[in-house]
């Protein structure tokens, strides 16, 4: 996992830092043609602008976060499972075979839910109070595993705007630093720190704006693992009160 956030974090600081080409050509007639700029060419001409420093950390704040928020989702894509069909076949399995044969379906199974009904299954013989505590306990430890990383998102979702919006008063100061220079307030003075104040705030905004809509569509798919955890574990308390009478 370490590997790729430095894959991602070099990739995309040498994609973005690359040196810009130049937007006018020259015609034969010696009259400069107006060319249109590319999305990623505007991008690279305002991250340069914005400054490398604060620039260069906005963007690793995406990179990591974005590295994180795939991971989860994949993680967490391969933690679902269908719940009625592994609780049917739990069914079958201990009207014929009982308590090891259910073990063995949850061994076989991929996903939280196998985990916590194995745990519950295994102490089958200690009594069903027993089970339903096993069953508890697990699951909160499924839980923090499931939420793994989610805190590292959110402190990216905080830090982006944050270096935006020092980059803009690091901007502002810069703007009146010119001004005391020059003795006179020209809008070509202050327009270079203004520009880069506005530059980083707004890409800062971005980023929290993109992380946040990862992370919510993260809470969404986690609340609904949980969700089928929990009412699946219920049933399968039924499923053993059935055959232990």
């Amino acid at each position: 996992m370490k590997k790729l956030f430095v894959f991602l974090a070099v990739l995309g600081f040498i994609t973005i830092s690359a040196q810009y080409a130049a937007a006018q050509t020259e015609t034969p007639t010696g009259e400069i043609e107006q060319v249109e700029i590319p999305i990623h060419q505007q991008l690279k001409t305002k991250y340069i602008e914005g400054g490398p420093g604060f620039m260069s950390a906005i963007l690793l704040c995406l990179v990591f976060g974005l590295a994180l928020g795939i991971e989860r989702i994949l993680y967490l894509s391969l933690s679902e499972t269908n719940t009625s069909k592994l609780l049917a076949k739990l069914d079958d399995a201990m009207k014929e075979g009982g308590v090891p044969a259910a073990m063995e379906i949850c061994r076989n199974t991929r996903g939280p839910v196998a985990s916590i009904f194995y745990q519950g299954l295994s102490r089958v013989d200690q009594g069903l109070e027993v089970v339903e505590k096993s069953i508890t306990s697990y699951g909160s430890v499924q839980m923090m595993e499931l939420e793994k990383n989610f805190s590292w998102i959110q402190l990216f979702i905080a830090i982006a705007p944050m270096l935006g919006f020092l980059g803009t008063v690091i901007g502002m100061v810069s703007a009146f630093d010119a001004i005391e220079s020059a003795g006179d307030i020209s809008p070509t003075i202050v327009a270079g720190g203004i520009k880069v104040a506005l530059i980083t705030t707004v890409f800062g905004l971005i980023v929290a704006i993109i992380l946040q809509l990862l992370y919510n569509y993260l809470i969404s798919k986690l609340d609904g693992i949980v969700s089928s955890m929990e009412d699946a574990s219920i049933s399968m308390i039924d499923i053993l009160v059935k055959y232990e009478k």
